[in-house]
């Protein structure tokens, strides 16, 4: 299945992503394309706890990541007004400012779980093959 979305201005990116996963009870999905615009960025840095927060225009360049109703795992990366890019872990509080274009495909056949790695410490992504 693909699912295309349109996020309106205002909405929370990471919550409508996470609402579409539960309301569409997808089970195993990508986000394969994201554009668009944000008025308020908050990303996480690469190996770090250090959120970034920003209250300015920004362009959506890329959005990838995985979704289930079991979680959701996204990174981005935009540009400002003088062309300067930013990337990293999307956290809740990215607000669209005039829109987002988003596809999501589903793999039917799989199910996705996010559960601690003892190697890593952190929720990873688990794959199971649906029976």
């Amino acid at each position: 299945m693909m699912l295309p979305l349109r996020l309106l201005p205002d909405q929370d990116l990471k919550a409508e992503l996470t609402l579409a996963a539960e309301k569409n009870n997808l089970s195993a999905a990508f986000v394969v394309s994201g554009i668009g615009s944000l008025s308020r960025l908050k990303l996480r840095m690469a190996n770090s706890q250090t959120i970034l927060e920003k209250n300015e225009a920004f362009e959506i360049l890329s959005l990838q990541g995985t979704l289930s109703k079991n979680g959701v795992h996204l990174h981005m990366s935009v540009a400002d007004s003088k062309g300067h890019i930013l990337g990293g872990h999307v956290v809740p509080g990215c607000l669209i400012n005039t829109t987002a274009e988003i596809l999501i495909v589903e793999c039917d056949d799989y199910e996705f779980k996010r559960e601690i790695d003892p190697t890593t410490g952190y929720q990873e992504l688990q794959i199971y093959k649906k029976s």
